[in-house]
């Protein structure tokens, strides 16, 4: 298949295009370097070294002998977009291509018009260009469990059976987001879902939850093929920043009562949800959803299972709880249904699989490269201006 990877330089993006490619897709990547350009705007970087994005894609091509091509452009700019996908003629895309952090669309005005500009219009472009020019390819989009927010009843995969009056439909779930990110990734679901029912494309809505790790079968390959391990208060995931703590020697920071639950999922199985996604695509014309996760954790949980770890490499760890800086319920319901992934054939990865084996292995041999001043909170929700550069001045958007 020819399969185009949007966000191809990102995070998940990068290992997606090299699992993809290993397995004998064409593969292209789009990115507009924003990511990086992210890094230098907080002082931050990623504790593991990264290759350009040019210098990835040679050395995956020298080990493998696999070929990966490059579309270098925003897909805002549908000058650039439009000819890229017309060029390609791709199959399926796979979209990780936006603004992805919570705590970066909550530090401003600015950075919040950014960040629902940037996702939602960018969505749209693809959602054009694939009805324009390939009506037969499969949008495989990354949404997000935090579309769902946390209410008092079971979560459901995308969708909902009401009985109200005497009357039943099935409705699409109802959305309690909880930043402006979370808002732009509801907004693109409700596009998606029209676009396929107008234009009968045919989609997949991932809603992944929080997912950990940075080893997978093609970046142990080579250092050079590394993937990014975010650590800091914008753009680190809690488990990134508490495995940090314990190596640097500081107290684990648990936000408030550390009640806050969510889905977790190991990289690996995130390539393996997307290639199950891709192979068995929906029906022209379908918007289907999958919860994209294995394991439910609550902070207080993952603080305790990264401080037993620790202790057991001998390491002291402490924890603490901080004020919340997120408006969010600290103790609540979480139930989310997750069996649709699993029923295509997900051989899930458990996070005590990899804690200990993967993630501190990877956390201790790049230990010089840990900033501390990176891992404290920085964006408030509660207020409407932020200043989280590590200088202390305002950030620009």
């Amino acid at each position: 298949m020819r399969i185009m990877v949007l966000g191809g330089d990102g995070y998940l993006g990068w290992p997606t295009a090299m699992h993809l490619s290993g397995r004998g897709h064409t593969v292209a990547v789009v990115d507009n370097m924003a990511r990086r350009a992210w890094d230098y705007e907080f002082g931050a970087e990623s504790l593991t070294p990264l290759c350009s994005l040019q210098e990835r894609i040679a050395t995956w091509q020298t080990l493998t002998g696999r070929s990966i091509a490059a579309y270098i452009g925003d897909l805002t700019d549908y000058t650039f977009f439009e000819p890229a996908v017309r060029d390609f003629q791709p199959d399926a895309i796979v979209h990780y291509g936006e603004q992805r952090a919570a705590p970066y669309s909550m530090i401003d005005r600015r950075h919040a018009v950014f960040t629902q500009v940037n996702n939602i219009v960018g969505t749209l472009n693809v959602l054009y260009a694939i009805a324009d020019h390939v009506p037969d390819c499969h949008l495989v989009k990354l949404g997000t469990m935090g579309e769902y927010g946390t209410p008092n009843i079971d979560i459901e995969e995308g969708f909902i059976t009401i009985t109200h009056n005497g009357r039943t439909d099935t409705l699409p779930y109802p959305k309690q987001p909880g930043s402006f990110y979370h808002l732009s990734k509801v907004h693109d679901s409700h596009n998606i879902m029209f676009c396929c029912r107008i234009w009968g494309i045919r989609a997949t809505d991932l809603n992944q939850g929080v997912v950990y790790g940075v080893d997978t079968e093609e970046t142990a390959i080579d250092e050079r093929l590394a993937t990014r391990f975010d650590y800091d208060g914008v753009f680190g995931t809690v488990l990134n920043r508490f495995i940090v703590q314990a190596v640097a020697g500081l107290p684990l920071t648990v936000y408030g009562q550390g009640g806050q639950t969510r889905g977790f999922l190991d990289i690996r199985d995130t390539l393996a949800c997307v290639e199950l996604a891709i192979l068995n695509p929906p029906d022209k014309g379908e918007y289907r959803v999958f919860n994209q996760f294995t394991e439910q954790f609550n902070v207080l949980e993952l603080a305790q299972a990264v401080k037993a770890a620790g202790e057991e490499l001998g390491m002291p760890v402490m924890i603490h709880n901080l004020p919340n800086p997120r408006v969010e319920r600290e103790s609540h319901y979480y139930n989310a249904a997750h069996t649709k992934l699993l029923d295509l054939g997900l051989k899930p990865h458990y996070l005590n699989e990899t804690l200990i084996d993967s993630m501190f292995e990877v956390v201790q041999q790049h230990r010089s490269r840990i900033k501390e001043e990176l891992v404290m909170p920085g964006v408030d929700w509660r207020r409407t201006h932020n200043e989280v550069a590590v200088t202390g001045a305002p950030v620009a958007a």
